[in-house]
């Protein structure tokens, strides 16, 4: 008898210990403030943060076209000081990858696109793998953020034909 009830008190603590489970770290992070371009409404706030090998986007973006989709990418510079937003840059690739969709072959800057409700806002949260706000070739601090006008096709090469760039961002280090 006490054999079982030292067992059936072994599997409880088992059990317990396989429910407490730890969620990924969080790491560092950095954030996007978006502000439109000239002649546009869209701004808003982008967070991204590390979580081991992948990172969280968050992003909470109003002033878009309601019910329409946005392409949304890392660009090369951090720079917004054009009024269309083209002082950006290309799109942030570092290891010369085609562009296309974050789940297959792209460039580091291609994330998933933005979706507008019927009031102009979206909010979004996703992960994507290959980069980092870390220091480092792949870091995305530093560089632009841009919300474009038109959907994001994932296969026209280099841009996704998202058209123009309707908000600009510098990402800054968080944490």
């Amino acid at each position: 008898m006490d054999f079982k009830i030292a067992a059936a008190a072994i599997a409880a603590a088992l059990l317990i210990g396989g429910c407490s489970s730890k969620p990924p770290t969080e790491g560092p992070s950095a954030v996007a403030r978006l502000q439109p371009t000239t002649g546009n409404t869209a701004s808003g706030t982008v967070t991204f943060v590390q979580r081991g090998d992948t990172l969280r986007v968050t992003a909470d973006v109003s002033g878009l076209k309601p019910n329409a989709e946005h392409g949304f990418h890392v660009h090369e510079k951090g720079d917004c000081s054009s009024g269309d937003g083209m002082s950006a840059g290309g799109h942030f690739n570092p290891d010369a990858k085609p562009h296309g969709a974050p789940n297959k072959p792209h460039h580091d800057g291609d994330l998933w696109a933005l979706k507008a409700d019927a009031n102009g806002a979206a909010k979004a949260t996703f992960t994507v793998e290959g980069v980092t706000v870390s220091a480092g070739t792949h870091s995305v601090v530093g560089r632009g953020l841009i919300v474009h006008k038109d959907p994001d096709d994932y296969t026209t090469q280099p841009t996704g034909n998202s058209g123009a760039r309707i908000a600009c961002a510098v990402i800054a280090a968080g944490n």
